[in-house]
């Protein structure tokens, strides 16, 4: 069954600025990069849903007038096995907890770079520390579904959801 999941997906210039600062670095091979194409910002995790119908409904209720927040990625860090950079802007909180996130544990905005089973080798965050993407407006939320495959998850967009031009709140 497919899980869903919203999120904020980075323009092409923020992804090839981060494809440009990891293309770089060396790893161990028990360190799984994501693919670039799937690189996204999770609001709420929502788990596996056969029929997405009820979450569109339920966003887009949820969604109606939030404003678009600028956002950047700086730093980098590591939990639970995976490493990310950090995610900042005004009203992006906020816009996170509108879709649902904070629920069942503390909301940290962050854009998944790589899994790995064993802990995360502490040169990677190091490396990544100084990185600061440009900043950019996230104009749309999406619904997504990622459904399991050989080589890893494959990420399919269910909805889009404006929001509102001008500050976040």
């Amino acid at each position: 069954m497919p899980l869903l999941f919203s999120a904020l997906v980075p323009p092409p210039e923020v992804i090839e600025s981060i494809r440009d600062e990891v293309s770089g670095i060396s790893a161990p091979k028990s360190v799984r990069w994501s693919a670039p194409e799937g690189w996204h910002v999770t609001l709420g995790f929502y788990g596996e849903e056969a029929d997405p119908t009820d979450r569109v409904t339920w966003l887009r209720r949820r969604l109606a007038g939030q404003a678009a927040p600028t956002l950047r990625l700086e730093g980098a860090g590591s939990f639970s096995h995976v490493l990310y950079l950090g995610v900042y802007g005004e009203g992006l909180v906020e816009l996170a907890t509108a879709a649902g996130a904070g629920r069942d544990r503390p909301y940290l905005p962050h854009l998944t770079l790589a899994r790995t089973r064993e802990s995360v080798p502490p040169e990677l965050p190091r490396r990544l520390s100084a990185y600061t993407s440009e900043a950019w407006t996230a104009t749309d939320v999406v619904l997504m579904r990622s459904d399991r495959a050989p080589t890893g998850a494959r990420y399919s967009v269910v909805e889009t959801f404006p929001l509102e031009s001008g500050h976040a709140r």
